[in-house]
């Protein structure tokens, strides 16, 4: 695989994205019918990474990734905001008081972004986009800048997601919203790839995508899959904890590597619906940790919108594996939960 360099049995660097760094297992076991195989590809304007422990019964890596890849392109073909043909693009062009018949993946996770937003009392909206936009961070945008509060003001109209509906198999809107799956789709595109995994018959692997990840089983020696999470710096890489996964997806949301500053002031690209402004809180990551890669997506983008006090309570009320991440004068301090503890085996490093 491209750009990997071996350093023994632990150290191998396959991923970087969102906070979270991939660390290897070695390449083959004791038996001669066991080995681990690795490939990667672009996608979602980033990259993603399948590892796997492969058996005499289990397909080859040209056969797997096919399929993986099947499924990343039925993944962009539903839910991309930057191809004039995906079917959250053609649904944004609608005028209000229209519906379109959607994929039952795409009414999922609308139904997903439902709840948390419910959950949230609005702070998480899926329809935050044409705030994106104004303050320079979607797709359409022009220009990082802090808008004027009338365009504010105004923009403010065409979100919230209480303007959606589901009509059978249609999306509806009663205004003129626009979707964005960024905080969803790469969660459930792992999930998706995972269950594949599974009924080929594989039951040991690491799937990461755009920096979600699921690992499950155990690597060639017999430990955990060990995935470092990172100090959110934008200027150095700096591990703060290493954790062992098995049967769980994974998720950091932060708000250092997107962001643009404007009279002194920082302006980062996580929205709080409720408010039309970037959060301004001492949060700057959160990962969490969950049985479905899906549901770690959307809920450390979240718990990252409530910040610091609000977001962790929302954690221990909900039972939610998190590692926070929070901004001191010091520089970084770090709050673990015990359901993180407990779902990750603690630090192994």
């Amino acid at each position: 695989m491209a750009g990997v360099v071996l350093r023994g049995d632990e150290d191998l660097l396959t991923g970087r994205w969102g906070g979270l760094v991939v660390l290897a297992g070695v390449l083959s076991g004791c038996g001669s019918d066991e080995s681990l195989e690795r490939f990667d590809g672009p996608t979602m304007g980033s990259r993603y990474s399948i590892q796997y422990v492969r058996h005499t019964s289990t397909p080859g890596p040209k056969a797997v990734q096919a399929d993986v890849e099947n499924i990343l392109a039925e993944v962009d073909r539903q839910f991309s905001t930057y191809r004039s043909d995906s079917d959250t693009v053609r649904f944004n062009a609608l005028p209000a008081g229209h519906c379109q018949v959607m994929p039952g993946p795409v009414l999922e996770l609308i139904r997903v972004g439902e709840q948390l937003s419910s959950q949230s009392d609005g702070s998480f909206d899926l329809t935050v986009e044409p705030l994106l936009n104004l303050w320079g961070f979607g797709p359409q945008s022009r220009e990082e800048k802090v808008p004027t509060a009338d365009a504010l003001a105004l923009m403010r109209q065409r979100v919230g997601h209480g303007h959606l509906s589901i009509d059978g198999d249609r999306l509806c809107k009663d205004a003129p919203v626009e979707v964005d799956f960024n905080s969803l789709a790469a969660g459930y595109a792992v999930d998706r790839i995972a269950g594949r995994l599974e009924v080929l018959g594989i039951d040991s692997y690491l799937v990461e995508v755009t920096g979600e990840l699921k690992a499950t089983g155990k690597k060639l020696d017999g430990s955990a899959w060990k995935i470092a999470l990172e100090e959110p710096r934008d200027d150095e890489q700096v591990t703060q904890k290493i954790i062992a996964v098995d049967g769980y997806g994974l998720s950091t949301s932060g708000d250092y590597r997107n962001y643009f500053q404007q009279d002194g002031k920082r302006y980062s690209h996580t929205f709080d619906a409720r408010t039309g402004a970037p959060v301004a809180h001492a949060l700057a990551s959160v990962t969490v940790i969950h049985p479905s890669a899906l549901m770690a997506d959307g809920l450390s983008t979240l718990l990252l919108i409530l910040g610091p006090e609000r977001g962790w309570d929302y954690a221990e009320t909900h039972n939610i594996g998190a590692f926070f991440v929070i901004r001191a004068d010091t520089g970084f301090v770090t709050r673990t939960n015990q359901a993180f503890e407990r779902l990750s085996g603690g630090k192994t490093e």
